[in-house]
C-alpha cells in the first residue's frame, strides 16, 4: 500500500502563508502559547478545569458510541453507530472521564461546538492571525475518535490543542476514488469514505490505490496547526485517550452565496433521473450558465435586464433564494 507524503511544513505569519494557498501546510507550535494548550500539557484535571471555568451555562450536544470502538461511522444497517446526548459541560466531561477510565469503551465526542456560544473568553485566549478573515470558531473535544475522509466547503485551519491528531488528506479530484457514502445520511454532516483505510479492500475499492498515491499525512502535536483548503478530503484520527482540537472555518466567497452541496442535491432531485437525452441538454445548459462563468449567456442582453445572469449581489442572491424557496415549497 502506498505511503502518504508528508504535508509540507511552513514558517511565518499565518495570514501571509494563507494568501493564495491551494494546498495543505502545517505550522508547528503556532498555538503553543495558548492557555488551553498549556493546560492540556498539565494533565486531564488541568484541562478539564480550564474548560469548565470558561463554559457558559447552557447545554452541549455530544456523540456516544453504541459499542466499543473509535470510529464515527455506520452500523451494518447503514444507521449511524452512535447516539446523541445533551447536557452541561460537566456532565459531558464526566462521560469522557468514565469512558477513558473504562479502557476499551465506546467513544464520547463533542464535535463542532461553536466557541462563542458555549464558552466565555476561550476564543479571546485562543486567537490566530487570520488577517481580515471572519471565521467560524469551533472546538472538538473527546476520546480517541476517527472520522472517515470527508470534505468541507470552507477553508479550514485546525489546531491540535490537546492530545495528538493525524490527518490524512486527499485532493478534491480524488473524490470518486474514496467511494463516498450517502449524501443524505451522513455520520458527520458530509459524505464520508466507505473504505476501511487501515485495511482497504482493493477488490471492492480498487480506485483507493490511486487515492493513496495522491494522499498526504500530517501528525499534529499540541500547538501545531494545519491548513485544509476548501474541498480537500481529510480523514481525522484523535489518537490519545483525551483530545481537543480548535478550528477556524471561513469562505473566500461572499456569505450570501449558496452552498454548492445544496445545488448538488437539488440537481439529483430534478436532473439526475431524467432520460439520457434530456440530461445531455441540461449538462450543456449547466456548462453554458454555470461552469463557464456565464459571460456568454448574458452578453447579448442589454445591461439592466440580465437579472441573475449578471454577477450576483447580496440583493439579487436574496431574491433568487426567495424564488427557489417558493418553488421548493409547492
Amino acid at each position: 500500500m502506498a505511503e502518504s507524503a508528508p504535508v509540507p511544513e511552513l514558517v511565518g505569519s499565518l495570514d501571509l502563508l494563507l494568501q493564495g494557498r491551494e494546498h495543505p501546510f502545517v505550522v508547528r507550535g503556532l498555538a503553543a502559547h495558548w492557555p488551553l494548550v498549556r493546560a492540556g500539557t498539565q494533565g486531564r484535571d488541568a484541562i478539564f478545569g480550564y474548560l469548565k471555568s470558561h463554559a457558559r451555562d447552557r447545554n452541549f450536544v455530544w456523540s456516544v458510541g453504541k459499542e466499543a470502538g473509535a470510529s464515527i461511522f455506520y452500523d451494518a444497517g447503514m444507521a449511524v453507530n452512535f447516539r446523541m446526548a445533551k447536557g452541561r459541560l460537566e456532565t459531558f466531561l464526566g462521560d469522557v472521564a468514565a469512558a477513558i477510565d473504562a479502557g476499551d469503551g465506546p467513544l464520547v465526542y463533542a464535535g463542532s461546538i461553536d466557541i462563542p456560544q458555549h464558552f466565555t473568553n476561550l476564543g479571546e485566549e485562543s486567537r490566530l492571525d487570520l488577517g481580515a478573515r471572519l471565521p467560524i470558531e469551533s472546538i472538538w473535544i473527546g476520546t480517541a475518535t476517527t472520522v472517515s475522509a470527508h470534505n468541507d466547503f470552507p477553508d479550514n485551519v485546525a489546531v491540535c490543542a490537546a492530545g495528538r491528531r493525524r490527518f490524512t488528506l486527499f485532493p478534491p479530484d480524488q473524490f470518486a476514488n474514496l467511494y463516498l457514502g450517502p449524501l443524505d445520511n451522513t455520520p458527520a454532516g458530509r459524505a464520508v469514505s466507505m473504505v476501511d483505510h487501515d485495511a482497504p479492500d482493493f477488490a471492492l475499492h480498487p480506485g483507493y490505490r490511486e487515492a493513496l498515491e495522491h494522499s498526504q499525512v500530517a501528525d499534529l502535536e499540541p500547538g501545531d496547526a494545519l491548513f485544509v483548503p476548501s474541498g480537500w478530503y481529510h480523514r481525522v484520527e484523535a489518537r490519545e485517550p483525551f483530545n481537543v482540537l480548535v478550528n477556524y472555518w471561513w469562505r473566500e466567497s461572499p456569505h450570501w452565496m449558496g452552498e454548492p452541496q445544496e445545488a448538488l442535491l437539488h440537481a439529483i432531485l430534478s436532473v439526475r433521473d431524467l432520460p439520457e437525452a434530456q440530461r445531455k441538454v441540461w449538462r450543456e445548459m449547466f456548462e453554458h450558465y454555470v461552469f463557464s462563468g456565464g459571460e456568454a449567456a448574458a452578453r447579448h442582453l442589454p445591461e439592466g435586464t440580465r437579472g441573475v445572469l449578471d454577477p450576483l449581489s447580496a440583493q439579487s442572491a436574496g431574491r433568487l433564494r426567495a424564488f427557489l424557496m417558493r418553488s421548493l415549497s409547492r
